[in-house]
């Protein structure tokens, strides 16, 4: 069976390095009669070598076959380009079926372009809503769910999301959380690299506050990021504050005219995976508007505040290590982030089902499954 997965921005990495590793694995003791080919794709949506190359290397993922250098533009630029280069690769690749993680732009133009070349779409963490269409997101989110022929959920609120729209359970598999397979894989190597980081940031010895901002309605309007800017600020009196600057975030704040005005706020360049869970394993607290962040912090019992309004994860609010706070609300975030240095007790990792480091295994069993069911054992690509 050959298996092509399209990636394209950083999360995107972290979830599909297990699959790779297990179907190498699967491979070596091949079962049901089949075997898998797998190819990578690299959209070039995230371009940054610290974004990208990093963390390619760090997972321990192949090279890409095919690398598209697509970069960056608007939705609709980027999204058309993204259609435009996909397309050849499908066709001169021929996949028995095309895998997407995610919901970034290259997640949403995969599924398009294979739907129309009539190539099976397998859907790797399906089901999560934040109903806000008002997050590029969540468009890309529901235009690959309902394209997809297999959709692999990551906990039951994607299932429940998913019969809810209508698609047949028969299509749904609840495998886990394949980022935290990367994280438990990699957790001790991470903390290996924290007295290093530490030093070439040169961080104080007080607690840490770890944060990330990239959503255009956090970033992009001057006045929104400055504002939050100035939280931080006020926070680094109590902690050490690292912001890893995104490319673009960091262009946005230089032309809002900010900057790093204490010497606790350390606003540095992107980080590798590992420094960046390293950090994160020792955080007093992390501030931020990713997803899966807030899965991250929620495995680790790391307190989290999210910058957002909604969350398409609502399980890590449920089980208390993630807050939401609205962003424009300066003194709210200011409280729930100081409320959480306060505590100063980090909470054990609480049990989400199939959180256990083998989702990569369950995934690639439910596509081989999957695959024999429609097209019998020994069917499809040779590996």
């Amino acid at each position: 069976m050959k298996v092509l997965f399209v990636v394209g921005a950083r999360p995107n990495f972290m979830k599909v390095a297990p699959l790779i590793t297990a179907a190498e694995r699967w491979n070596a003791a091949p079962r049901l009669g089949i075997t898998f080919d797998t190819l990578l794709v690299h959209t070039g949506q995230h371009y940054d070598e610290r974004l990208s190359g990093v963390i390619l290397r760090q997972l321990g993922l192949p090279v890409p076959d095919e690398y598209l250098g697509v970069g960056s533009g608007s939705h609709a630029v980027q999204t058309a380009h993204l259609l435009e280069t996909l397309e050849p690769v499908l066709l001169r690749h021929t996949p028995d079926a095309v895998v997407v993680p995610g919901d970034v732009n290259s997640t949403c133009a995969a599924a398009l372009v294979a739907a129309k070349l009539q190539v099976p779409v397998v859907h790797l963490e399906a089901g999560l809503r934040s109903f806000d269409r008002a997050m590029p997101e969540e468009v890309n989110r529901i235009v690959a769910d309902h394209l997809s022929d297999l959709l692999l959920t990551t906990c039951a609120d994607g299932d429940a999301n998913l019969s809810h729209e209508g698609i047949p359970a028969e299509k749904v598999v609840d495998v886990g959380n394949t980022m935290i397979d990367s994280l438990l894989r990699l957790r001790g190597a991470a903390e290996a690299t924290v007295a290093e980081t530490r030093q070439a940031l040169a961080l104080g010895d007080g607690p840490l506050l770890l944060t990330t901002l990239h959503r255009p309605s956090n970033v992009d309007e001057p006045q929104q990021l400055l504002r939050l800017v100035g939280v931080l600020r006020e926070l680094a009196e109590q902690a050490e504050v690292v912001f890893p600057l995104h490319p673009r975030t960091r262009a946005r704040l230089a032309a809002a005219g900010g900057a790093a005005t204490h010497p606790r706020l350390h606003l540095v360049e992107p980080l590798g995976y590992l420094e960046f869970l390293g950090l994160m394993t020792e955080a007093a607290a992390v501030v931020t508007d990713s997803g899966g962040i807030q899965e991250e912090t929620t495995f680790l019992g790391v307190p989290c505040v999210t910058v957002r309004t909604t969350t398409e994860r609502p399980v890590t609010v449920a089980l208390g290590t993630n807050v939401l706070v609205d962003p424009y609300d300066a003194d709210a975030v200011f409280s729930a982030v100081r409320a959480a240095l306060a505590a100063g007790v980090r909470s054990p990792a609480p049990a989400v089902p199939l959180w256990d480091g083998a989702a990569g295994e369950r995934a690639v069993e439910a596509l081989a499954r999957w695959w024999v069911a429609a097209t019998g054992p020994a069917s499809g690509t040779a590996g």
